[in-house]
């Protein structure tokens, strides 16, 4: 029996694996089944990468260079740009990116493209996983026509197609690919099955729900969760900032209740692939039956315009000091969209330094993560310096709280801050000089 025997050679790790898309999802994933002894292929469009993968060289945080060269030198990893390797492949990973439209809807470019590249080399006796955030219905609606357009093959009889969101939080140590719990649904019962046995082998806890939409829709629901939540704590703090109370006060506050709240903080805005962008799938899957999303709606709102809104405090902070923001030094303090790595996915650092340039301000960054900057048309490098730059600047701007930076000394050095993150905390508490989100 075809699932038997596949269930049967990926248990005795004697299957040949694939993982298409080595970004920061896909190069962990790859990493982890080469820990539980797979041989893994890794496939790749972008050529650069392939070659730095191939001499063991990792350009992701979370996977350090001898993580990774000792499994090229022992030929547990090796990577490719070529999808014919496909054909002695039996078990997939499709790990690519889902980002959307400058008009809000998903671009699935990325998904149909790999999709595409798989269906000649579809083979009995294979198993693929969707990992790729993306909307309820897109396995069963979009990957698998695109992959039977031209095979007789079924779909739970004669190969095996499922979904399991990918659950990577960049920079975490304490959940990582291996213990962080996998859901899996598949097209069919038995799609779940293979898909749960092989990735068994490799990961500590699997959840198989009863379908890959349940599947596509946990992954919306956890993001969804966090976006609205961030959005409620971000009109809180110009709430409390319209009321002169402290939200940051408020917030621990609260957070003493040992049940029924969960902590959220205030930003400048959400950064990252995940949560600003899943929801929006969601948002965009119910407007094709009728269906106005409006909690998500009005979350991604409040989150588009937390930039503008730091710009607008900026410029308050500024004025304080008799300063315009045209002709200000302002030192934006972290670009990466979270703290402690160098991730500038969706940072609402950009949008930051885009809107105080078109202001006239002159912008610096520092960020120990990202040397320079070359993106959406900002090229710049980081301040080497910091305690000199922030000695030259009008006003610096915590963006991103990593825990590289020496916050004393930003304290002594500056002119004045403004703190997006609360970076401070006790040292600004008592300074005329520092001003909170």
């Amino acid at each position: 029996m075809i699932k038997d025997d596949l269930i049967h050679l990926l248990q005795s790790k004697h299957a040949n694996i694939a993982v298409i898309g080595l970004g920061y999802v896909g190069l962990p994933l790859a990493v982890t089944f080469a820990n539980a002894g797979f041989t893994v292929t890794g496939i790749d469009p972008i050529e650069e990468k392939v070659e730095m993968l191939n001499r063991g060289e990792s350009y992701i945080s979370d996977i350090s260079n001898a993580m990774l060269r000792k499994h090229i030198d022992s030929g547990r990893i090796r990577a490719t740009t070529d999808h014919s390797v496909l054909e002695e492949i039996d078990a997939v990973s499709i790990c690519v990116p889902t980002p959307l439209h400058k008009t809000g809807d998903p671009n699935m470019a990325y998904i149909t493209s790999a999709s595409e590249e798989i269906a000649p080399y579809l083979h009995r006796g294979m198993v693929i996983i969707l990992e790729s955030s993306t909307y309820p219905g897109t396995t069963r609606e979009l990957v698998l026509p695109i992959l039977t357009a031209n095979s007789d093959l079924v779909a739970g009889e004669d190969f095996f197609l499922a979904f399991s969101p990918e659950r990577v939080d960049p920079g975490r140590t304490d959940y990582t690919t291996v213990n962080t719990p996998k859901v899996i649904g598949g097209i069919t019962a038995a799609c779940t099955e293979v898909a749960s046995a092989w990735y068994a082998k490799a990961l500590e806890t699997i959840v198989p729900v009863s379908s890959a939409e349940v599947a596509e829709m946990t992954k919306l629901l956890e993001n969804t969760f966090r976006m609205i939540n961030i959005s409620m704590v971000n009109e809180l703090a110009q709430m409390c900032q319209k009321l002169n109370i402290d939200v940051w006060e408020v917030i621990d506050a609260a957070a003493t209740k040992p049940f029924g709240f969960m902590k959220f903080t205030p930003g400048p805005g959400m950064g990252g692939h995940c949560i600003p962008v899943d929801p929006l799938y969601l948002s965009w899957k119910m407007k094709t039956i009728n269906y106005n999303a409006r909690f998500i709606e009005l979350a991604s709102d409040i989150d588009t315009n937390m930039p503008r809104y730091v710009v607008s405090r900026i410029q308050d902070t500024l004025n304080r000091y008799k300063k315009p923001v045209n002709g200000s030094n302002i030192l934006v303090l972290g670009v990466a969209y979270k703290p402690n790595i160098n991730d500038l996915r969706e940072s609402p650092a950009l949008d930051i330094i885009h809107l105080l340039k078109e202001k006239g301000a002159v912008v610096s960054y520092h960020d120990p993560y990202v040397p320079e900057l070359n993106t959406e048309g900002i090229m710049m490098c980081s301040e080497r310096d910091l305690s000199g730059a922030a000695a030259a600047a009008d006003l610096v701007v915590i963006v991103t709280n990593h825990s590289k930076i020496d916050y004393e000394m930003v304290l002594d050095k500056s002119q004045a801050i403004f703190d997006c993150r609360n970076a401070m905390k006790g040292l600004g508490k008592n300074s005329n000089k520092v001003v909170k989100l």
